[in-house]
């Protein structure tokens, strides 16, 4: 399997010095990750490397022969603004450093130092860079209304604008190697837009999913870390975690709201160091996946209560999609009505009905607490018992008047606030009446029958009602 490359784009080292250049080269893979390397040991070659290679990132020593670090940072800072060019020197001198970073420097550092400083240095590098390809990315498509991968997106059934421009900051930020975190209620599909950002990333290795919900720590750690062979009673056998299944993939963690507080401190420091201990070894493993994670609680309010770790929200929210209900999005309905009945009728062997025109009408008028995945049940029930060549509307509404009033519309108040203001002169019975009916008739778009079933009476009896109103007005 080919090794996924780190960054994106290249990271070059200058130094007359072999040994010096091999022997970062195997730090920066060993340690950091970092193997999209570039070596050049003749300062006189950079320049027309740099026009001839993706590299956006220079580790330039000073004392070379021919043309010394400091011309060349000069060279690079005026030709190539976009690389962050990071002095490597054997000098420890102030001097030096503030002259370096004057001349545009991304940061100094001392050959002597500790390597653990350096690695930071180049991730802050790399991660800047990152962010700045995401915005230019994003701007170009938010601006040009873009859209380059729709393959990527063909298993998501919408044509919401507001999705759209979800799509559009996938792609932007899918080639990332920040973890992605997908927030929305249940139903809504967050996994579908899980294996999306596996997709539009480009990675070769396969996505790896784990419902994290339930796991305690230890089985947590398994899980996820795997073990060696006697690591505890009944590990017979050496095995893998997930982490290195999902190797040169991306490893989706669903339910990310429900981890302990301990398996909290394991997630973030696998995402701040790149390494993790498999259970009964002392030698760690560096990560070759990227970390997508979902949840349908509200992580803000679970750091309120101190239920879930700020310093983790931080660091998975780098990149977050948020996912609209079904019912924040409503002409999706018949794309989706249709979509299910396809897949039902060929998974149940039957030939696709025709839906009633009034079915897309009473399904708008629902708040679907399930989202999209109650729809789809919905819809393969009614299949399930369909015998004629139009849709019965029976099972939808059987579906639909089993849940209790108050799922049925969106709330419009605050549980406490009253109605009425104690202030206000109520209206009549008469007044209360009529408005209630012509908000029905407005929610069902003017179809008489879905009107009378939301307010639970019988289509004549709402009929009577509205002609006994028309007669008032004509009076």
């Amino acid at each position: 399997m080919t090794e996924e490359k780190y960054p994106e784009f290249g990271v070059l080292l200058v130094d007359d010095e072999k040994l010096w250049l091999r022997g970062l080269s195997m730090a920066l893979a060993c340690s950091a990750g970092i193997n999209n390397i570039h070596q050049c040991d003749d300062s006189r070659q950079v320049m027309n490397y740099l026009a001839t290679h993706n590299i956006r990132v220079v580790l330039l020593d000073l004392t070379m022969p021919h043309i010394s670090g400091e011309e060349l940072l000069k060279q690079i800072t005026q030709e190539h603004p976009e690389v962050a060019v990071i002095v490597i020197s054997g000098m420890n001198q102030l001097e030096t450093a503030v002259n370096c970073m004057k001349l545009g420097a991304f940061d100094y550092f001392v050959k002597t130092n500790e390597q653990e400083r350096l690695l930071k240095g180049i991730h802050r590098a790399i991660r800047m860079i990152e962010l700045q390809n995401e915005n230019h990315q994003m701007k170009d498509r938010f601006l040009n209304d873009k859209l380059d991968s729709h393959d990527a997106f063909a298993d998501i059934i919408t044509q919401d604008k507001g999705v759209r421009k979800i799509f559009q900051y996938m792609e932007s930020v899918a080639r990332s190697s920040q973890p992605v975190l997908i927030t929305g209620e249940s139903g809504v599909g967050k996994e579908l837009f899980s294996r999306a950002v596996h997709t539009l990333s480009g990675r070769s290795g396969p996505i790896i999913a784990v419902n994290v919900a339930g796991l305690d720590d230890n089985v947590f750690a398994d899980t996820l870390f795997g073990h060696v062979k006697g690591a505890f009673t009944g590990a017979e056998v050496e095995r893998p975690g997930m982490i290195e299944q999902a190797a040169n993939g991306t490893l989706f963690l669903d339910e990310i709201g429900d981890m302990s507080i301990p398996s909290q401190v394991k997630l973030l420091r696998l995402l701040q160091e790149g390494e993790y201990f498999p259970l009964g070894r002392d030698q760690p493993k560096w990560i070759n996946a990227r970390i997508v994670v979902a949840t349908h609680q509200s992580l803000e309010e679970k750091m309120k209560a101190g239920t879930f770790r700020k310093d983790l929200y931080y660091r998975l929210c780098t990149h977050h999609i948020h996912i609209p209900a079904l019912r924040e999005r409503k002409e999706d309905l018949p794309l989706l009505l249709d979509h299910f009945m396809t897949l039902a009728a060929e998974s149940l062997e039957k030939k696709k009905p025709t839906p009633p025109k009034e079915l897309v009408t009473l399904l708008s008028s629902y708040h679907f607490p399930g989202n999209v995945r109650e729809l789809r049940a919905m819809v393969y029930d009614a299949i399930s018992v369909h015998k004629s060549k139009i849709l019965s509307m029976e099972t939808f509404c059987k579906a639909i008047g089993k849940k209790p009033p108050a799922l049925d519309a969106p709330p419009s108040r605050d549980g406490d606030e009253k109605l009425f203001a104690s202030s206000e002169n109520l209206p009549t019975l008469t007044e209360a009446t009529e408005a209630l009916i012509d908000e029905a008739i407005e929610r069902a778009q003017g179809n008489q029958t879905i009107a009378a079933r939301m307010l639970g009476i019988t289509q004549p009896s709402l009929s009577n009602r509205l002609k006994r109103s028309r007669k008032k007005i004509q009076e």
